[in-house]
């Protein structure tokens, strides 16, 4: 069985609904379900974010949490300078999905590179999933 990477990306104050509907949707585009990812993984501004850190929990994933410095070396398809300038890094989610899959683990096994979806709270939250390295 095929195992994936979940990175996480969202506004400060997202809600666990929005989250958890963000991954769903991301997880259905890649053809897998919750029980194939082995870990979840964002950036260290994000170590506190209540919805992070239920959604983990709640599907029994370990959660990573990365450095800006260490995700901003990272190729990712799509880097975007509002994420560079609010984070120091232009990309949290594929970049941490990548590292979470294993060292050296090359864009190419990003299957859903940047799934977005606005909340009914108003909020972003960005999934990426990448295939998990032998």
């Amino acid at each position: 069985m095929t195992q994936f990477t979940v990175g996480l990306g969202c506004d400060r104050g997202v809600l666990l609904e929005t989250l958890r509907e963000a991954v769903q949707a991301a997880l259905a585009d890649a053809g897998a379900h919750a029980g194939q990812v082995v870990a979840a993984a964002s950036i260290t501004l994000k170590q506190d974010e209540a919805a992070l850190l239920a959604l983990a929990a709640e599907n029994g994933w370990p959660l990573h949490f990365y450095e800006a410095q260490q995700l901003a070396a990272v190729e990712v398809p799509h880097p975007s300078e509002t994420v560079r300038r609010y984070t120091g890094t232009p990309s949290v989610s594929e970049a941490a999905a990548l590292l979470a899959a294993g060292p050296d683990t090359p864009m190419t096994a990003l299957v859903v590179e940047k799934h977005k979806l606005k909340g009914a709270d108003g909020r972003n939250a960005t999934v990426s999933i990448a295939r998990k390295q032998p």
